[in-house]
């Protein structure tokens, strides 16, 4: 197949471009990438896109996305979660089940979030964390987000848990620090879960090993991904019964 999307439940540790590395020497020459990155300490839904699929990325990056993560109050760190240093510290309310509720779902709607510093967003094209590990920190404009949903699934101080749905765009690492003073404390992100990116969820989600293990097997599964994924954009129409879907002449 020369098209392939390949759903990764990726581990924490290694960055969405060392997947994608690992990725290249099973493909033939063909091109590879992913369709938004997940920073080394998240883990969860990373999808790669092989072949005439790179030139579905778009589809991807804009989708909404599905998050589970885990925000520790008390402590503000310069990135926002656990990999950066500690900036702030402060004492954590005696916070009831229901305030941390009522605070989780403040949160859904739409409202403007400013990137933060330690993101890929380019600006100039240069990559604000970048900047930011040159302690240098730039303007950055407040764009339009919405939070379809946010739940709270824990609260054990100074630990909470929450699932949200979001359009592209949200920054969970800002949602943890907001919310954070929202409660009257500060907060970081110490863990978090990519549960699914467009139409496509953790439950599918395989191994890079078991992709480095079985190559062609996943490139054959990933091509019927391919063919999902042109169905929800509206490339293809689902063909009739006994009917293969052809790429020949396809719209790619």
């Amino acid at each position: 197949m020369n098209e392939s999307v390949l759903i990764i439940d990726k581990v924490p540790g290694p960055t969405s471009f060392d997947v994608v590395r690992a990725m290249q020497p099973l493909i033939d020459g063909r091109k590879v990438g992913h369709a938004g990155s997940l920073d080394p300490f998240a883990s969860g839904v990373l999808v790669l896109l092989v072949g005439r699929a790179t030139k579905l990325s778009n589809a991807l990056l804009n989708a909404d996305k599905s998050y589970r993560a885990l925000v520790k109050l008390g402590e503000a760190t310069d990135t926002m979660d656990r990999t950066g240093q500690v900036s702030q510290s402060a004492q954590v309310p005696d916070l009831s089940q229901d305030e941390v509720e009522r605070a989780v779902k403040s949160f859904e709607g739409t409202w403007n979030m400013t990137p933060p510093m330690y993101s890929a967003k380019k600006i100039h094209g240069v990559r604000l964390y970048e900047l930011a590990r040159q302690d240098i920190h730039v303007r950055r404009l407040p764009i339009p987000v919405e939070l379809h949903r946010m739940e709270l699934l824990k609260w054990e101080s100074p630990y909470l848990e929450f699932e949200v749905e979001c359009s592209k765009g949200t920054y969970i690492r800002s949602l943890a620090d907001d919310l954070g003073r929202k409660l009257g404390t500060v907060g970081h992100l110490a863990e978090l879960r990519r549960l699914s990116c467009g139409p496509f969820r953790l439950e599918e989600a395989i191994s890079l090993q078991s992709i480095v293990d079985k190559p062609e097997a996943a490139l054959r599964d990933g091509y019927q991904n391919f063919v999902r994924l042109l169905r929800a954009e509206g490339l293809i129409r689902k063909p009739r019964e006994n009917q293969r879907t052809s790429f020949a002449n396809g719209p790619l």
